[in-house]
């Protein structure tokens, strides 16, 4: 892990008048680089050849001759053949050149890896460096491990042998590297037949199968719940609340039981596939345990994984019939459904600062707090 101090190093060399915001272009990069010229930010995006157009074309910053900007939020882009190429030294030596304070998102970890971005990425990183690991299920302390510690509530794990109920079978896809190989199963018969299904069709694999958990199904709505949390202020918020539209799961919930039945076995099976995203509220009885939930969450990573949580972070939650909330994902940075309050914001984050305020503006908002406040080096590592 780059240890924090080296990182301030790098801050040092910064001019704090010329800063970028930088992302992978990809997952939220849209409402990170809205959020930034919001707040009278540049930004850049680093591309990917063949998956670029958007940020390059579409949603290219236009400003008038004065730097106001007119249309679009990307400024500059690093176009690169592959994600991981960032690492490169003297890719990240134009990075920090241009004075990029980075946003890491799940794009981020996913291609250029874990371990790579705890040991080698040179940047400041505006969130939490440490805690990303906690999202790779599986490891030791992942953030199955920090619910726990925390106290949190959480869909209890089944051995595959015991399953007597409807589960949950988390595992990733075997092809699509982003995506979920998951299923669902009432029993152990059912479990096998529908893994060796999946195996055939190679949409799972036996390396999957092997590190997947099995869990509790909860049955009710998914609710992501995108909060933000200053070390300035020490003031956790509720930005917005997204949930997902998924392919093929969307498809089969609009289809009549009966028509269900009839599918074929390449249809029968829905995958989890997230190709989109709508907002929510919560009725408002239910917004203090959502508050609670953020706080035992950030109360935990603070112990645990000092710092702790620093802005951006999403828990993704079902709602039984109780009304108890099940956290069932957890993103330490900035949620993947976050572009759904782009430049509008949310009610809840809209309402709190009195104006239009998504995850990616409240982001840039805060580095536009700690430079008024001399204290940068309190959101980055």
């Amino acid at each position: 892990m780059i240890d924090r101090s080296k990182v301030l190093e790098v801050l040092e060399g910064y001019d704090l008048e010329d800063l970028r915001i930088g992302m992978i272009a990809s997952h939220s990069a849209l409402d990170t680089a809205d959020g930034a010229v919001e707040e009278n930010f540049r930004t850049l995006a680093v591309c990917q050849e063949g998956r670029e157009k958007p940020y390059v074309k579409y949603f290219r910053a236009d400003r008038d001759k004065k730097g106001k900007i007119v249309t679009g939020m990307i400024d500059e882009v690093m176009m690169l053949k592959k994600f991981p190429e960032i690492l490169e030294q003297e890719n990240q030596e134009i990075l920090r050149e241009k004075n990029t304070l980075f946003v890491p998102n799940r794009s981020f970890t996913s291609y250029c890896g874990i371990d790579a971005v705890e040991d080698q990425f040179m940047l400041p990183l505006l969130g939490s460096r440490n805690l990303l690991r906690s999202e790779e299920r599986g490891d030791k302390r992942d953030y199955y491990w920090l619910l726990e510690k925390a106290g949190l509530p959480f869909p209890e794990p089944i051995e595959a042998e015991d399953i007597n109920q409807l589960v949950m079978v988390k595992l990733p896809h075997a092809v699509k590297t982003l995506e979920r190989g998951f299923f669902t199963a009432a029993s152990y018969e059912e479990y096998c037949q529908k893994a060796d299904l999946l195996l055939r069709q190679n949409v799972i694999d036996q390396d999957g199968i092997e590190l997947a958990r099995i869990e509790r199904y909860i049955i009710g709505p998914v609710f992501n719940l995108d909060y933000f949390y200053s070390p300035i202020t020490k003031r956790i918020e509720l930005i917005g609340i997204d949930w997902r539209f998924e392919t093929s799961l969307d498809g089969h919930c609009r289809l009549p039981a009966p028509q269900q039945l009839t599918l074929n076995e390449r249809q029968i099976n829905p995958e989890y596939t997230v190709c989109g995203h709508n907002s929510a509220t919560l009725r408002e009885s239910l917004l203090e345990k959502a508050f609670t939930l953020a706080e035992k969450y950030v109360e935990a990573t603070q112990e645990y994984y000092a710092p702790g949580i620093i802005g951006p972070f999403c828990l993704q939650t079902c709602v039984d019939k109780d009304l108890n909330f099940f956290i069932y994902d957890v993103a330490p940075r900035i949620g993947g459904g976050t572009n759904v309050h782009m430049a509008v914001g949310h009610p809840y984050g809209n309402a709190l600062w009195r104006t239009n305020m998504s995850t990616g503006r409240r982001l840039a908002r805060e580095v536009r707090v700690a430079l008024e406040n001399d204290c940068l080096d309190k959101i980055v590592t």
